[in-house]
């Protein structure tokens, strides 16, 4: 079982997530180097429609979402993590 997290931009993303893009990254990459994110990024229109990520855990999930520049910061006005039953991985 794997746990998806989904962000909902904040009114204001294009102005604030360009100053807390290399934070938030660095953030990121410490998950995935520690092997509880599987991979992350945005969908077609980030501004409108949002980005999501893919933790091993819940746990890792909630311990993202604690501390994300983007939450801490305002970047995302909602997040929403949820299940995930993989079927099918390379």
């Amino acid at each position: 079982m794997k746990h998806v997290l989904l962000y909902q931009p904040a009114d204001n993303v294009l102005e604030l997530a360009p100053l807390h893009f290399e934070a938030h990254n660095a953030w990121a990459l410490k998950f995935h180097a520690a092997g509880t994110l599987l991979m992350y990024g945005t969908f077609g229109d980030p501004a409108t429609q949002g980005a999501m990520a893919i933790f091993t855990s819940r746990e890792a999930a909630d311990a993202f979402v604690a501390d994300d520049p983007f939450m801490v910061n305002g970047v995302v006005a909602r997040h929403e993590i949820r299940e995930w039953d993989e079927v099918l991985s390379p």
